[in-house]
């Protein structure tokens, strides 16, 4: 039955149980769906004999992420175009004082990290995000999954492997990334293609996420020359209204497009040794509420 003091337990946790849905899930209308399961089930539940809360309410949230993530997959596949990860405004500011700390949250919510994470199995992202993310012990994780302790180990192994193997090796001090993207803003919206092609690594990709609800590229562009010239071309003959600001969004500098007062596209760049390895737009409407400005009261 629910309570005043089990309401108070949960909102203690909330923040906790949101971070593991989120990298489990990488969407977050489907992480609060199942944030909000997972109070259901603890408000109604019996808790007399619960000594851990926060533990139990993260084995409850990981158990129901690991069945939505079974049920999406197949949702993704017929996803129109690229899919990245919905995202999301991060200001740890004062919650997170440790800059280790810090830096290691915005590492494991990072475009780049949870692109990686979409191609593990269920199990093995489940234990990366407890583990690297969240530092939970080995022993907790297998409770939650419900398997030994040594089998844990090894799918936390097999996912470290696969997810450094295929994660690409990026600057992540903030400062730089703001300043690159300035310079990337200043050369795309003045349409300065050689500008462009001087900040952009000769090998580099760019990633449109639309689902099919706005113009973006079907399919992952590569090299400079595609890649600048695209960039020239779409921000030619910006739409009446259109403004430019700078959000951090999972962990980093990122740029918020605005179009008459709405979210458009957020773009983000992953770069290394002072160029330009990837870009990263999500245009896709249901994906940038996020952005929106609250509606006057």
């Amino acid at each position: 039955m629910e309570t005043p003091a089990a309401t108070a337990v949960f909102e203690e946790h909330r923040a906790l149980l949101t971070g593991v849905a989120y990298r489990m899930l990488g969407r977050v209308a489907d992480a609060e769906d199942v944030v909000q399961e997972a109070w259901l089930r603890w408000s109604s539940g019996d808790r007399a004999e619960v000594r851990e809360p926060g533990a139990f309410l993260v084995r409850i949230t990981t158990r129901l992420a690991i069945d939505r993530l079974r049920h999406v997959t197949s949702r993704r596949e017929a996803y129109v175009g690229p899919w990245l990860p919905e995202p999301v405004v991060t200001h740890y500011g004062p919650q997170v004082p440790d800059t280790a700390e810090r830096a290691l949250l915005a590492d494991t919510v990072s475009v780049a990290v949870l692109v990686v994470l979409e191609s593990l199995s269920p199990s093995e992202r489940a234990v990366f995000v407890l583990r690297e993310a969240f530092g939970f012990p080995y022993a907790e994780i297998a409770a939650t999954l419900e398997k030994s302790e040594a089998a844990v180990r090894q799918l936390a192994g097999r996912a470290r492997r696969h997810v450094a193997e295929r994660r690409r090796r990026f600057d992540a001090d903030p400062a730089r990334c703001r300043e690159l993207t300035e310079r990337f803003l200043e050369a795309a919206a003045g349409g300065d293609l050689q500008g462009l092609l001087r900040l952009l690594a000769p090998d580099v990709t760019l990633v449109g996420d639309s689902g099919g609800k706005a113009k973006a590229p079907r399919r992952v562009l590569v090299t400079a020359d595609k890649v600048g010239r695209f960039l020239c071309a779409v921000t030619r003959d910006p739409a009446e209204g259109t403004q430019y600001s700078f959000v951090e969004a999972n962990g980093a500098p990122a740029l918020l497009v605005s179009v008459g007062g709405r979210p458009d596209s957020v773009i983000q760049l992953e770069a290394r040794d002072g160029r330009i390895t990837c870009v990263y737009i999500v245009r896709n409407p249901d994906k940038l509420q996020a952005f929106a400005a609250p509606a006057p009261s």
